[in-house]
């Protein structure tokens, strides 16, 4: 049997790498299209899937796997750009809730085509049996309860 730390060294720096480049290449697109970076399309895109566009911020961090303090700041700047906004909590005052704005669904509206021309562009070279595959392959290095769905076939 393969030990577990020489699977992790042979797929841990292709996996890192991987995820940078499809990365900047969807920032480049996004810029070059006059859209904000990534991990507000992210959020944006996140609350979209919600029927109601509303999220606790830590069911956010979760889905997004983004870290509490790095979520704090992006949804400043979200908020200042008046995409979404916080509101309090319907039961518990302590706690605060997010919500899409409407100017935020337009924002939404204009980033998803963009994001997923450049997705596809990137992964157009792997046949509809490689991508289903490589999904499937990387929803299980996800948290039980994420969706195990194909990248071609989820949208927000």
């Amino acid at each position: 049997m393969t030990d577990p730390a020489q699977i992790a060294a042979r797929i841990g720096s292709r996996l890192a790498r991987a995820r940078r480049h499809v990365a900047r290449q969807i920032e480049a697109d996004l810029k070059a299209a006059g859209l904000p970076q990534l991990a507000w399309c992210e959020i944006l895109f996140d609350l979209s899937r919600r029927a109601d566009g509303r999220a606790a911020p830590g069911a956010i961090e979760r889905r997004l796997v983004i870290e509490q303090y790095n979520l704090s700041r992006l949804l400043d700047r979200l908020e200042a750009s008046n995409l979404v906004r916080r509101v309090a909590h319907p039961t518990d005052r302590r706690r605060q809730i997010v919500e899409i704005t409407e100017e935020g669904r337009a924002v939404r509206e204009k980033a998803w085509p963009v994001y997923s021309a450049s997705l596809g562009r990137q992964t157009a070279h792997l046949s509809e049996k490689q991508a289903d595959r490589l999904a499937d392959l990387l929803a299980r290095l996800l948290p039980a309860k994420e969706p195990k769905a194909g990248v071609r076939k989820r949208t927000p």
